[in-house]
């Protein structure tokens, strides 16, 4: 099964491509350029290099979030449009499980954080027995301090990846948590993660179509926050 991935949640965006769990190819940009301006031509490129064609994919994978609002959009739109010129199936993947699979083979706890401002993180937890990631919770936006005293209740060694994980190392870490920042390396997001997600969702039967592929952003954006701030204020 090839799978074409992006991955466009954060600063950084990739594509990857990946037939059944090895990787044949992977791009990775952090220019500061827009998503709309790299990331649709990095992913044509990749697949020119290797000699794939988009007739050849079988599964369309996208980050559908949560993440930069902009981004995920930006990432969905891509996936979507490819997608639908071909009449194949999309994995719409959770930024965060793509993130914990970046990071399975490290002991302890995997816990996937990104930075959502206003003193949140997105994050979820998952476990890895080697073969098999399992989700311990849902993704959810989560304020700092809630999620230091559900760690600490829950105990164990938490290996902190994603955009927020210094974030989390130097406000959390202490007072019996014992938390692990993954090396830099393995700490971002990456389209391979994306993949491998998404290979788990094609096993499930759990694939959609490009109509039914949707951002998941786990809270309103800021643009809605103060539309609703507005309309209260008028009542």
């Amino acid at each position: 099964m090839k799978i074409l991935a992006l991955e466009s949640s954060a600063v950084a965006c990739s594509a990857c491509l990946t037939e059944d769990d090895f990787l044949i190819a992977q791009s990775y940009e952090n220019s500061g350029m827009t998503h709309s301006v790299t990331l649709l031509p990095m992913a044509e490129e990749l697949l020119k290099r290797a000699g794939v064609s988009e007739k050849e994919i079988d599964v369309f994978a996208v980050a559908a979030g949560p993440g930069s609002f902009t981004g995920v959009r930006i990432g969905v739109s891509a996936c979507k449009g490819l997608a639908w010129a071909l009449d194949k199936p999309c994995a719409k993947v959770s930024t965060l499980e793509a993130m914990a699979w970046s990071a399975a083979a490290l002991p302890g706890i995997l816990c996937p954080v990104m930075d959502a401002r206003r003193e949140q993180v997105y994050n979820a937890l998952f476990s890895f027995d080697g073969e098999v990631l399992t989700r311990l919770t849902p993704d959810r936006a989560i304020g700092l301090e809630e999620l230091k005293a559900e760690l600490r209740e829950r105990e164990g060694k938490y290996i902190l990846v994603g955009d927020g994980a210094r974030l989390c190392y130097d406000r959390l870490n202490g007072d019996g948590l014992e938390l692990v920042l993954t090396p830099p390396n393995l700490r971002y997001q990456s389209a391979w993660g994306v993949a491998r997600s998404a290979l788990e969702l094609a096993k499930r039967g759990e694939l959609v179509s490009a109509g039914e592929l949707v951002p998941e952003y786990h809270r309103l954006s800021q643009a809605e926050r103060e539309r609703l701030a507005r309309e209260a204020s008028q009542k």
